[in-house]
């Protein structure tokens, strides 16, 4: 399975920390020190989830090796839908009129990225589809609580486009080697340690020393595990792309695997958390950074819980 374009929009309005600190109290060095956030992107009106999906499509429309009518599945992640019927994958289908594929969306939180890329495979092993068009995209904005004190700083807005194929069809493909997912409802604070509820006033996080304990643990042990499955030494890994949750999450999770700041590829500080799409916007952000024979692997937790993690090579 091969990656063959990845895509990202992040929308214009900047948000600082300054807004937090004029607003709420909420000075710009604690946002820091908690988060190591420094600013965020917001949508602008008439934008929202389905708007962010399909601009990260367009910006592909040059770079891509097969037209999109070629495309036999779309599969959207979102946990901030901006319709919960017509899903951001059916709204991708008709503004592209992408006829002839299968089109569905899903969620898992901030690890649903790497749910959907497990769930092409099964299809391409199934023979049931040979292109993938996923559109992963977040817009926090539209549900974020921005007066709280615990976590309304930490969210940002973003979307992402990831091409798939069953075979190779430039010099820029990354090469999927594996990928593993993991179901953790059972553990923790679990549902109710980072949720989402509409009528009950927007994106919530009440036990966020419990998200930290568990999203370290297992982005860890995901990272450990398809490394050692795949006889890839540690050592011999050159990046490492973590959900971007919380950058002291991700310097104690790089601690822990003895990982260099230049091996570690991260863009918290300037976007915050943009869920789900955040480990492929930073894929596509470096995208132009990666060298034949490369090994990367991106790691993720997301609330539920759940984690997962993908091996990449650059070919």
């Amino acid at each position: 399975m091969i990656i063959n374009i990845v895509t990202d929009y992040i929308p214009d309005i900047v948000i600082p920390n300054a807004y937090f600190f004029a607003n709420y109290g909420i000075t710009k060095e604690e946002i820091i020190s908690k988060s190591g956030i420094t600013q965020r992107r917001r949508t602008k009106a008439g934008e929202n989830t389905n708007t962010m999906a399909i601009e990260a499509v367009k910006k592909a429309f040059f770079e891509l090796p097969f037209p999109l009518n070629e495309i036999d599945l779309i599969i959207g992640a979102t946990y901030t839908p901006y319709d919960t019927v017509g899903t951001i994958a059916h709204a991708v289908q008709k503004q592209f009129n992408i006829c002839n594929a299968k089109c569905f969306s899903i969620g898992s939180s901030c690890s649903s990225f790497i749910n959907v890329i497990e769930i092409v495979d099964c299809y391409f092993a199934n023979k049931k589809a040979s292109k993938a068009l996923i559109v992963v995209s977040e817009n926090n904005s539209a549900y974020n609580d921005i007066s709280d004190k615990t976590s309304g700083f930490l969210w940002g807005d973003g979307a992402s486009a990831i091409f798939i194929s069953n075979e190779r069809c430039s010099d820029d493909d990354l090469e999927v080697l594996d990928i593993n997912t993991t179901g953790l409802g059972h553990i923790g604070k679990s549902t109710d340690a980072v949720y989402l509820r509409p009528n009950d006033s927007g994106i919530k996080m009440p036990y966020s020393k419990n998200v930290f304990q568990y999203a370290c643990t297992y982005m860890i042990q995901e990272t450990e595990q398809i490394l050692y499955k795949n006889g890839v030494p540690l050592n011999q890994l050159n990046y490492f792309i973590p959900h971007q949750a919380n950058a002291r999450i991700t310097d104690f999770v790089a601690k822990k695997l003895n990982l260099q700041p230049s091996q570690v590829l991260t863009n918290i500080e300037l976007y915050g958390n943009t869920g789900s799409a955040s480990t492929p916007i930073v894929l596509s952000q470096n995208w132009n950074k990666f060298k034949q024979n490369d090994t990367i692997v991106i790691s993720v937790f997301g609330g539920g819980y759940s984690s997962g993690a993908i091996l990449l090579k650059k070919l």
